[in-house]
């Protein structure tokens, strides 16, 4: 019985010792979870373009001054302007100073045609773009930020203006250089020197006031036929 006694006695000193030995071993082995990483963005070649894209595209803009103050065009004179020089779905128009940007969208949502208008004015490129984002004729009209005196106009077969007198006789060296064909249209303003096609006397019904609109085509002509005018 005493050996008994004493054989149990040493069962239990030796649990005893034994449990926090283990208990420690076991919380020593268990590792503590690692906390969650977050995974660095990598910049892809495609990223590095894009921003060096924008970088020149911000460094190429002009920054002299706009040559005249914007005054939009009423609607209807647009749609007289578009329909005088008869646009076609195979046409690309140029707006030179495109102010809001309503020549373009009305020519790509009325004629399907390809548009692209220049202002040298940061005010309304931004509203030609949000006005062609609206009208969701993104895929065929392109908005750009340059001055209208440094294009090459020669891929237009559609010249849509609005500009004074003087620039448009600034104008002329680069409407020179058209291809036989391409229709420049001039909304109020005429082309000193160069005798249009077609003067059209337009009363429109947003403003109740008479427009002339102005029709040339290339090659563009130096003064001597008269050109017809009509009353609309």
């Amino acid at each position: 019985m005493r050996r008994l006694s004493g054989l149990l006695l040493a069962i239990l000193l030796a649990a005893f010792c034994v449990s926090p030995v283990m208990v420690a071993v076991s919380q020593e082995t268990e590792a503590p979870p690692k906390p969650a990483t977050k995974k660095a963005k990598v910049k892809t070649p495609a990223d590095a373009a894009g921003k060096d894209s924008k970088e020149a595209e911000k460094a190429a803009a002009p920054t002299r001054k706009p040559d005249v103050v914007f005054v939009p065009t009423p609607q209807d004179v647009v749609d007289k302007m578009l329909e005088m020089v008869a646009v076609q779905k195979t046409d690309l128009l140029y707006d030179l100073g495109c102010g809001d940007g309503r020549i373009v969208v009305t020519a790509a949502k009325k004629y399907g045609c390809k548009a692209i208008g220049f202002d040298i004015d940061p005010k309304r490129i931004e509203e030609s773009k949000q006005n062609v984002e609206k009208n969701e004729v993104g895929k065929l009209v392109k908005i750009e930020h340059k001055d209208i005196f440094t294009l090459d106009l020669s891929k237009a077969n559609v010249i849509t203006l609005y500009l004074l007198p003087s620039l448009n006789v600034k104008l002329i060296p680069q409407l020179q250089k058209l291809k036989p064909g391409t229709r420049i249209v001039s909304h109020d303003f005429d082309m000193e020197g160069v005798e249009p096609e077609q003067e059209v006397k337009f009363t429109s019904k947003v403003d109740s006031r008479q427009h002339t609109i102005y029709l040339w085509k290339a090659p563009i002509k130096k003064e001597g036929a008269k050109a017809k005018v009509e009353k609309d």
